[in-house]
């Protein structure tokens, strides 16, 4: 019997296992990085131990000190999570040589498994050749051999950046994996991305626990998902259920795990199996009324699954919160959270909590929110309604995002597939500011100061601020009366520092205001206060090339020194930030002038890396 459980991972799903720990009466072990020192997860849990540094190469990727970390501890068992080194069959040895119980499948089903290129021979099929890929294969797909969650991913479309996607794609994944093997696979276009969940005991039962749905990604990595797979033909359903309990049977699996198919024209396409827990795992258990972390360690304990599985009432849909603008190329985005709360309702899965410091080192996902509901239509609109109440202050995010593409016709009639982005994001990204929260915001910061600025008998000209939203640069002004404070075109029924009424066009409407800084919450609406007199010092060069977020440059291209000739949508700097690699690309045909950028700099959003000047 399990007493003590360390978790190898860190923020959400960390939380999501000690809550099941604390329900079961098991004492937890954090673990945490230097730049994880003050996270949630370290604050839930019974305990926690160090890991000097700051990068997951040092710290959460080294199973050596995670082992010793456990023994130092006390615990006599370890749970990975996922990501890191969820599956890595070295580290599941290492655990159970140290005398710890592995909360996960045996060495050797992740070992067959978790490379994604043995799994394929293993289901009878094989990557293609990446030396002796044709213009037929076209479109293909470079992938990483090890870990998942999109890391090491290019789709290549143009035979001539093949080379290049495969040396982008080994660099991702040895940073973000330790494994620089990638492999090449046909891209089935408009697919749908379609998977089982399975549980087995070590007695001979496997469970498959229904389907998932999980097309709406971006970098191919889960936006939303749901379960079950709404639409699938009985007979393909029966399908999947077949080939996910023979890949389990196959390798002798113990525990939780996904078999992964894309579903396209009617068949069924074998992709991997995660020998793990996935992040959407919420969804199968609000569908089944399982935890399956806690059928996790039941299995790891020894315990039998019933016979007969649960059966599914009902639909649960999830979404994923990140720090991120997708209107930017899903730029991540760091700083501090000031303020996140969800509606009641919902399930919320976080490593988050007010006043925490999303950082450049690991992935930018903040929550999951999952919504369930006796049928789709209403989990799709609860899920939505719930997160266009949810008060997010501090980063941008992609929660805009998730209640339009929740809305979208394709969405809500399930028509979606992978592309769903690729055909609709610039329209899901559209701007649409309150045209109001900039009076708002300047009613509020006026609170208290009408005796300084004063009313007056003689007209005057109003009081004006400034405010930058969705790009743009807004003005707001408003007048100091007798009765308070007036603007044109609207009544001001309230205003205070923290809430505004405005009645428009006879509607009386409430603005929730937040103030942080120059930053500027109203409602759901984020707003930068200007300067009056703006600062000529911060402007660039035509042609400077800035940080797009906050990150380490890890690569220059190859002779990349001032003066050397470059071509429009040259790589020239690739930048490091939450487990990914952005490239930064030459604007124009031009001359490098500048290159502030050096390998192992740590570089802030805005800052200059180098200057190209156009022909």
């Amino acid at each position: 019997m399990i007493a003590t459980l360390l978790v190898a991972n860190r923020g959400e799903i960390a939380c999501r296992i000690f809550r099941t720990c604390a329900d079961l009466g098991i004492r937890t072990v954090a673990l945490h990085s230097d730049a994880d020192e003050g996270a949630l997860h370290t604050r839930v849990a019974d305990t926690a131990v160090r890991l000097p540094g700051a990068a997951p190469a040092e710290t959460y990727l080294r199973g050596d000190l995670i082992v010793k970390a456990a023994l130092a501890a006390g615990a006599d068992a370890v749970h990975p999570g996922y990501g890191f080194l969820s599956e890595n069959a070295d580290f599941a040895r290492a655990v159970r040589d140290a005398g710890l119980l592995w909360v996960g499948p045996p060495p050797e089903a992740i070992e067959a498994m978790a490379s994604k290129t043995r799994a394929k021979e293993l289901m009878g099929l094989a990557p293609l050749d990446a030396q002796h890929v044709t213009p037929a294969d076209l479109p293909v797909l470079v992938k990483a051999a090890a870990g998942g969650g999109g890391r090491g991913m290019r789709v290549v479309r143009d035979l001539a950046a093949l080379p290049g996607a495969l040396e982008d794609a080994r660099a991702e994944a040895a940073s973000a994996f330790g494994d620089g093997e990638v492999f090449v696979e046909p891209y089935l276009e408009n697919g749908r991305h379609v998977e089982v969940q399975i549980l087995a005991d070590t007695h001979g039962t496997v469970w498959t626990l229904g389907t998932r749905d999980c097309s709406l990604q971006r970098r191919h990595q889960k936006v939303i998902e749901e379960a079950p797979a709404p639409g699938l033909p009985p007979a393909l359903t029966e399908e999947l259920y077949a080939l996910a309990e023979r890949a389990t049977r196959a390798v002798s699996y113990e525990g939780a795990g996904t078999v992964e198919f894309l579903v396209a024209d009617g068949r069924a396409h074998f992709l991997e199996m995660n020998t793990r827990l996935q992040v959407e795992h919420p969804v199968t258990e609000a569908v089944f009324g399982l935890d399956l972390v806690a059928e996790q360690i039941r299995v790891a304990e020894g315990h039998a699954l019933p016979a007969e599985q649960p059966a599914p009432c009902g639909h649960a849909v999830e979404a994923r919160l990140y720090a991120e603008d997708p209107a930017r190329g899903w730029a991540p985005q760091t700083g501090t959270l000031h303020r996140f709360t969800v509606p009641d309702g919902v399930r919320l899965d976080t490593g988050c909590a007010d006043g925490d410091t999303i950082g450049v080192h690991y992935d930018p996902m903040l929550a999951k929110v999952i919504a369930h509901a006796p049928t789709r239509t209403e989990a799709v609109r609860r899920l939505a309604g719930a997160l266009e109440r949810t008060v997010l202050h501090g980063p941008v995010t992609n929660r805009d995002l998730l209640v339009r593409s929740l809305r979208h016709p394709e969405f809500t009639e399930a028509r979606m597939d992978t592309g769903f982005y690729d055909r609709h994001l610039t329209t899901l990204t559209e701007p649409a500011p309150d045209p109001h929260a900039p009076l708002a915001a300047a009613l509020a910061d006026a609170h208290g100061r009408s005796r300084f600025g004063g009313w007056r008998n003689v007209p005057s000209g109003p009081q004006v601020k400034r405010y930058a939203l969705a790009g743009e640069e807004h003005e707001a002004a408003y007048r100091h009366t007798r009765t308070g404070p007036a603007a044109d075109g609207v009544r001001v029924v309230h205003a205070g520092p923290d809430l505004v009424v405005l009645e428009v066009d006879g509607v009386r409407r409430k603005f929730e205001i937040a103030r942080y800084g120059d930053q500027v919450h109203v409602n759901a609406t984020a707003l930068t206060a200007l300067p009056r007199f703006p600062d000529p010092t911060t402007a660039h060069a035509p042609g400077s090339l800035l940080a797009p977020m906050p990150g380490t440059v890890v690569r220059l291209a190859e002779g990349l020194t001032e003066g050397t000739e470059v071509r429009a949508g040259q790589p020239l700097i690739w930048l490091e930030a939450m487990k990914m690699e952005h490239r930064i690309t030459a604007p124009a045909d031009g001359t490098l002038t500048a290159l502030p950028a050096a390998v192992g700099r740590q570089v802030e959003m805005g800052t200059l890396l180098a200057v190209v000047e156009s022909k």
